[in-house]
């Protein structure tokens, strides 16, 4: 949960945190952007009731990803992708040519 602008669940924010409940994947030159099931994150049920505060989120979390994805080799992004993250759902798709767009967005 959040207290304070700071997840009480955990001390220390897990990388997987870095973009908040959501997640990514790469398949066929498109970067799968997924959110977290609540049973993952608690924060989800939050997102889910104010529509707002999830298109922030989102909006950030998109940034984040793009600039991960922007700055690793083809190979770590390939490493990165065989990672196993169940309790997710796919929310979006973003072609990788358009990643870079999508970096320096306000």
């Amino acid at each position: 949960m959040m207290q304070g602008g700071k997840c009480t669940i955990h001390d220390i924010k897990p990388e997987t945190c870095r973009a908040g409940p959501f997640t990514f994947d790469l398949r066929d030159d498109r970067v799968q952007i997924f959110l977290k099931f609540e049973s993952i994150c608690p924060v989800v049920g939050l997102f889910k009731e104010v529509p707002s505060a999830y298109n922030l989120q989102y909006e950030q979390s998109v940034r984040n990803i793009a600039h991960l994805v922007s700055n690793l080799s083809r190979e770590e992004l390939v490493v990165i992708s065989h990672i196993d993250e169940p309790d997710t759902e796919k929310v979006a798709e973003i072609p990788m040519g358009d990643i870079g767009s999508y970096v320096n967005r306000h």
